[in-house]
């Protein structure tokens, strides 16, 4: 079953993997962190990390995000020896699970260090924007590997203030402007077109009316030609729609919007809750092709 939009491309190129995005894939959430807003450092050891990465496969995860340095509002940054020391013992474990495992993550030289241990695609919410004290950008290293995926997130500012100072006006031109030009930028380093998937940054310094206008005019972003990965899940947007103030209260409202976004093209949705997301999703799938019966 084709899902709509015009992605040249129905597979995403990764180091390991050629996922065929003809149908929605769930990419589960593994948080070692002990700070992070939706779980609350459940996981932040290796061991735990393991254990929930299992566990999310065992609902129905396509693939996994591991990520060490929480990105939530006013979140401080992690130094690079914590964060590798958080990553990289999962990431070990983690690549021998036979899925494709994503590294959440805008250091380079955490990207090196896990497209060394065999991560198939580099998930960065600096969209490549950074380098490292020695100079070496996001963008080469991930131009230098011949094969791994990358998510390319817009995000307002930075994690630390961005929800401070919020972006003004139409989100959606603006954001769809900013992916592109990223998109085209690692292009010119080389990098394939079915290697790139796009993600409009849900909460990354926009406010609840931009957060919904990206959603309900979500097809305007798939004109890129870029497969859109979408990340509702437990998000604050969710929250203040709902009234639910607890980010582990918002698995319904999680899985209404992962299933829109997919509705208007998304390949893939990034969730904490795998299971409901499953779940819904096979419901939609059936309906889906009945219709095309």
């Amino acid at each position: 079953m084709q899902l709509p939009g015009p992605t040249a491309s129905p597979y995403w190129q990764t180091t390991r993997f050629r996922i065929d995005l003809r149908r929605p894939h769930v990419m589960g959430v593994v948080n070692v962190t002990p700070d992070s807003f939706s779980d609350g450092g459940e996981h932040a050891d290796a061991g735990a990390a393991l254990r929930h990465a299992e566990s999310l496969l065992r609902q129905g995860a396509d693939l996994l995000d591991i990520g060490g340095e929480s990105t939530r509002p006013g979140a401080p940054p992690v130094p690079l020896a914590e964060e590798l020391a958080r990553v990289l013992p999962v990431v070990r474990e983690a690549v021998r699970l036979g899925v494709p495992i994503s590294i959440d993550t805008y250091k380079p030289a955490v990207m090196a260090a896990c497209l060394d241990l065999g991560v198939d695609i580099v998930n960065d919410i600096w969209a490549l924007r950074c380098t490292d004290e020695g100079g070496r950008s996001a963008e080469a290293v991930v131009a230098a590997h011949p094969t791994c995926g990358v998510c390319l997130m817009h995000m307002h500012r930075q994690p630390q203030d961005m929800q401070v100072t919020p972006m003004e006006g139409d989100a959606v031109p603006l954001v769809r402007d900013f992916l592109a030009a990223r998109a085209a930028a690692l292009r010119a380093q080389g990098v394939a077109h079915e290697r790139i998937v796009l993600d409009y940054g849900i909460g990354f310094g926009k406010t609840v009316e931009q957060n919904l206008d990206l959603l309900a005019r979500q097809r305007e972003l798939l004109s890129l030609g870029y497969p859109l990965l979408a990340g509702w899940s437990r998000k604050s947007t969710l929250g203040r729609i709902t009234g639910q103030d607890r980010p582990a209260e918002r698995v319904a409202a999680s899985v209404a919007a992962a299933l829109l976004a997919v509705e208007r093209g998304a390949r893939i949705v990034r969730v904490h809750d795998v299971a409901p997301t499953v779940q819904a999703l096979q419901v939609w799938m059936a309906v889906q092709e009945r219709e095309g019966a």
